[in-house]
């Protein structure tokens, strides 16, 4: 209790005798549901004093959880954002923080943002203390890796082209990914869209097609950037993603514009099926 009593007061300053109580997780605190419970402390591990806060500043990481960009993003946040209700404080060891860290920190700052002093690793304890520990060192011989989308400039949309030099371009590429983008209305001023992806073709490989959807999917929340490009109004926009799997890191290198009047995308995809590379 003593370890745990030292992390709180030093990473949040709050005073230990300040009784704390036990609330629901909110609806609006999407990211926290289905994590094994419902009811969270407050005061949380973060020194936020009231719901109103919560929501406020963890608001933010809702978008990170979603591009899946480490195993345990989610279960690291929540133990901080929305502590279980036990009879003390249980904290994320040091070796989660850097696990996810070291694997969330490039998406952060492919938004525009380091990570954070506040979660500061050096602050959590270190695993022979009590806290959550992450997930043994098996658990990627028995869940296959998937490549990792990345962080990268944003390929400019091609307008203009013939169906036999997109197939050119199909015959040095691992995928093709059809995308439906459109923005979301929300309440808050944050940018949010829906994102439909169909596979037109994969090359025979390892990876099987609805993988190829979810990490184009990962991509697009990662470059988000890109996804404001693709999308200047609320209409919805079909693009045709083509990238390469390369060491292991997945990289969108031409994005074509599908529209209904122009069918040399369409002609493409027909052809691929019988085309024979050079």
């Amino acid at each position: 209790v003593f370890a745990v009593n030292g992390f709180l007061r030093v990473a949040t300053g709050l005073d230990i005798g300040l009784s704390t109580k036990c609330v629901v997780i909110p609806k609006e605190m999407g990211m926290c549901h289905k994590i094994g419970y419902s009811e969270m402390r407050l005061p949380n591990l973060m020194g936020h004093m009231n719901m109103a806060e919560v929501l406020q500043k963890s608001t933010t990481w809702q978008h990170l959880v979603h591009t899946d960009c480490h195993p345990h993003v989610r279960t690291f946040l929540c133990s901080l954002f929305a502590p279980i209700c036990l009879d003390t404080f249980i904290h994320p060891c040091r070796s989660m923080c850097v696990a996810v860290r070291d694997s969330c920190a490039p998406v952060l700052l492919c938004h525009g943002h380091p990570w954070p002093a506040s979660l500061d690793c050096d602050r959590f304890p270190g695993d022979e203390d009590t806290c959550l520990a992450p997930l043994t060192k098996d658990y990627k011989y028995l869940h296959k890796v998937l490549p990792k989308p990345t962080c990268q400039t944003c390929p400019s949309v091609e307008e203009f082209f013939t169906h036999k030099r997109v197939l050119e371009v199909f015959c040095d590429s691992n995928f093709a990914v059809k995308v439906k983008l459109s923005k979301k209305r929300t309440a808050s001023e944050d940018q949010e869209y829906n994102i439909e992806c169909q596979v037109e073709f994969i090359s025979q490989g390892s990876l099987l097609p609805y993988e190829t959807q979810s990490m184009i999917q990962q991509w697009l929340l990662i470059n988000e950037k890109c996804i404001e490009r693709m999308t200047p109004t609320h209409r919805p926009m079909v693009y045709l993603l083509v990238g390469n799997i390369e060491e292991g890191i997945i990289l969108v290198n031409q994005v074509y514009r599908w529209q209904r009047k122009d069918s040399q995308l369409t002609l493409a995809t027909q052809k691929w099926r019988y085309h024979k590379c050079l």
